[in-house]
């Protein structure tokens, strides 16, 4: 009752910061890798320190031209450096047609399940949290589980689970992504609006 008290709280924010995901669709496609490029980095780190990295380097025009040691500079608070701004590059170079970027082209003719899995196999640093974490944030992530810390912390308080995993395969992901689903319509609190009520009951906001 406590969880569902909390959602009819928080449910007008979180329904419009979703409004606000889905509407990410419409931006460019520099746009779309950037907020790839942040889900990259969000392992292990916090979300506000990469969202102020994403944010310096694309004042200071590296995210689509900075080496890799140019952008570790930037890296403030985002631990594993070395592998996350090579997982930049890497990405930038993967997504790359005549000098520009083009994400949309690639996914655009998936379903959200499809797209997961196509950006795990092809994008390196991108698991299936990641790859999650992206396409809910760009509008494609219905009923896609973000198994972060914070929401394993959640699903483990609330009985769905027993422990949080040390290590989440991809086999164990999907399991549990299907209890948070059943989880889900038990609550009558639609996926992605308790994803988003799990991260704001530990951070005490919603972000993204």
């Amino acid at each position: 009752m406590n969880l569902v008290e909390s959602y009819n709280k928080r449910k007008k924010k979180i329904r419009g910061r979703l409004e606000e995901f889905r509407d990410f669709w419409n931006k460019s496609d520099e746009d779309l890798f950037a907020e790839l490029c942040f889900c990259l980095c969000t392992p292990q780190s916090k979300a506000r320190n990469c969202d102020a990295f994403i944010r310096r380097v694309k004042e200071n025009r590296l995210l689509f031209g900075g080496t890799e040691k140019e952008l570790r500079r930037y890296m403030l608070g985002v631990r594993f450096c070395d592998n996350k701004s090579r997982y930049i590059v890497g990405a930038r170079d993967f997504f790359s047609e005549n000098g520009k970027v083009k994400i949309k082209e690639r996914i655009k003719n998936y379903d959200p399940k499809e797209a997961r899995d196509w950006l795990v196999k092809n994008v390196k640093g991108l698991g299936f949290k990641e790859s999650s974490h992206f396409l809910r944030n760009i509008g494609m992530g219905k009923d896609l589980a973000i198994l972060d810390r914070h929401v394993l912390k959640n699903l483990r308080k609330h009985g769905v689970i027993k422990d949080i995993p040390v290590c989440l395969t991809g086999k164990r992901y999907l399991e549990i992504e299907e209890k948070m689903k059943k989880f889900s319509r038990h609550t009558g609190i639609p996926m992605e609006e308790l994803d988003l009520l799990f991260w704001s009951e530990e951070t005490g906001e919603i972000f993204k």
